[in-house]
Formats: structure tokens, C-alpha cells, sequence
């Protein structure tokens, strides 16, 4: 996990000049949506010093919220990212709001992070231009960003920015372009993800955008190996971190984004780029019993906790040996 420690005082003075018109809220930003992406993205926020509303309508996911945001820090000041000082500073910087209605206005940035569904994100994204920030920005990593800025009065303002979970460990994230987004408002938006830490790539409004489409085909891919019985997914994920480095497997990563969203994304995908996209059986089995991965204690693998708080997979307890659920 790495942590990023607190912005001096100049350096984050110099980004937001660049970002937002000197005001009361040039130092804030709203992430609305309180699930997994939404308090990792405020997190990162936070610990880079901006004052970060957080809307979230459900009282059990600001619980959560509030205790995986502490859960992270100590995980930080234990770890020596973060000193004592700084995790009180950041837990300070977090806040939560229940309605999007309830947000400054004239915010740096505000970023909807909701679930991968075209009319509650249109919806969210409409509510969020009422309330003026300088850039609005959508955390999707599927759909269509000219598609989801049709309804709003200012598209130009409008920007996509594809964080990646764990959104702490991992300093990427893709910018997406729509055909109305200046070039004011990607730049902005490159600025604010370097303020957190963040490199950026700049892709098109095409689906799937580059980093989704490279992901979800060798996630299917994975699924269908361990559905047909090809290997377990212990050694199907151990093939690409040993064989191709990559630092986690593929079926681990996709209970770590939650096998929900993966479904999600696969269908849209499915519908706007053919067959190949198409989600395979045993990852509808899996949502349709309400085993979504890290975040329910059961997916592709069982997940347990730690003495450190942390979540990892058991590699003793596969819920599909041989591809049979």
C-alpha cells in the first residue's frame, strides 16, 4: 500500500491556482458515492491535503467509510507513510453529506462514483453541475462520457477521470475525453491527479476507453479457463504473476474490484464491442448468489481478515477447484 505524504502548503497553493478560480472552495473537493472507489479516491484526496466531501445517502456505507478511511491511516502510521500528526489531519479532511444537494458549491472538482448504470450516473452528474464545481468528472470505467455529458448544460466541464482500485497503491489514471471537453478542463484535471499523485494517460470517449478493455478481456479470458477446467484459480493467476509479472492474477484483481462491477462492465462492453465481452457463466452464478468478491468474504476465492486489518485470499479455501461452482 503506499501513502502519500501531506502536500506542502505552497505546492498545493500553486496547484489549485491553476485549478479552480481563487474562492472559498478552491482547497475542496466532493466524491459522491461512499462505496469501495469512492473512499479510496477521497482517501487519496485527503492525504494529499484537500478538504474532501464525501456524499453518501446510506448510513451503514458512511460507517463503513468512516472506519475503512481510519483503518487505512493507521495501516499508514504503522507502516511509517504517515506520521501521528498527519493521520489526524487527514481523518479531519474527510467529511460525509448525505445528498449532492448538500455540497459547496464552486468546488475544485466533484466526481461521481456510482455504480456502472447510465441512468443513476446521468442523474448524479445532472445534480452535481447544479452546484457549479470547476470540473465535473465521472469515475466510469465503461461508459460513454459524450453519452453521459448529452444532458448536462456545460460539457465542456465535463472530463472523465478512471481511478484504479486499490486507488492508494495504484498512480494511474486514465483521462477521457469527451467531444465538447476543453483542453482547459484536461488540464486541469492532469493537474489535480498530480496533486494526488497520479500519472496520467489521455485516451478518446471510445467503450471501454484503453485500460478497461486490456483488463476485462484477460479477466474473461481467466474466467472462462477456470470454467472450462483448465486449472484452478490459484495456478491460472500464479501463471500470469510468475510467467508475465504482473503483480496480481487476474481472478484475485477481479474480487478485489468487486465481481459485480466486473459484470457490469462486461455487459456494456458486450453490447457496444460484440461476443468477446460477453460475461461467462460462472461469473453470473457468482452475482446472482451474492458472492462478489473481496467486499463479501467470497468470489473466485475466500477472502479472511488479518490481525493488521487488512483483507487477503485464502489460498487453502477455492470456492471453483476445477471451474465447478
Amino acid at each position: 500500500m503506499e501513502h502519500w505524504a501531506l502536500l506542502s502548503t505552497q505546492v498545493l497553493k500553486g496547484i489549485r491556482m491553476h485549478v479552480s478560480e481563487i474562492s472559498a472552495n478552491s482547497d475542496a473537493v466532493g466524491v459522491v458515492g461512499g462505496g469501495t472507489m469512492g473512499i479510496g479516491i477521497a482517501y487519496v484526496f485527503a492525504v494529499a491535503g484537500w478538504r474532501t466531501i464525501v456524499v453518501e445517502p446510506n448510513d451503514d456505507q458512511a460507517g463503513e467509510l468512516g472506519r475503512t478511511i481510519s483503518a487505512t491511516i493507521g495501516q499508514g502510521i504503522a507502516r511509517g507513510k504517515l506520521t501521528a500528526a498527519q493521520g489526524a489531519v487527514v481523518e479531519s479532511l474527510v467529511s460525509r453529506v448525505s445528498s449532492v444537494d448538500e455540497l459547496d458549491a464552486g468546488l475544485a472538482l466533484v466526481i461521481e462514483t456510482v455504480p456502472e448504470r447510465f441512468e443513476l450516473k446521468a442523474s448524479v452528474l445532472a445534480r452535481i453541475e447544479e452546484r457549479a464545481p470547476r470540473i465535473i468528472a465521472t469515475n466510469t470505467s465503461a461508459l460513454s462520457v459524450d453519452r453521459l455529458a448529452a444532458n448536462l448544460e456545460n460539457p465542456a466541464s465535463f472530463i472523465g477521470m478512471h481511478f484504479f482500485n486499490p486507488v492508494w497503491s495504484l498512480p494511474m489514471v486514465e483521462l477521457v475525453l469527451g467531444s465538447a471537453t476543453t483542453d482547459e478542463t484536461a488540464e486541469r484535471a492532469r493537474l489535480v491527479a498530480a496533486s494526488i499523485g497520479k500519472q496520467t494517460i489521455t485516451v478518446s470517449d471510445t467503450p471501454g476507453f484503453a485500460t478497461s478493455r486490456l483488463d476485462l478481456i484477460a479477466s474473461l479470458e481467466a474466467m472462462r479457463m477456470l470454467q472450462d477446467g483448465v486449472a484452478t484459480a490459484e495456478d491460472i493467476d500464479r501463471a500470469m504473476v510468475i510467467a508475465y509479472r504482473h503483480p496480481i492474477g487476474p481472478l484475485e484483481l477481479s474480487d478485489i474490484v468487486g465481481l459485480d462491477v466486473r459484470l457490469d462492465i462486461a455487459e456494456n462492453l458486450a453490447t457496444s464491442l460484440g461476443p468477446r465481452y460477453e460475461p461467462p457463466q460462472v461469473l453470473r452464478d457468482l452475482v446472482a448468489a451474492g458472492n462478489l468478491g473481496r467486499k463479501t468474504g467470497s468470489g473466485f476465492f475466500e477472502w479472511r481478515s488479518t490481525d493488521s486489518g487488512t483483507t487477503t485470499p485464502s489460498p487453502d479455501l477455492h470456492r471453483h477447484p476445477l471451474g465447478t461452482p
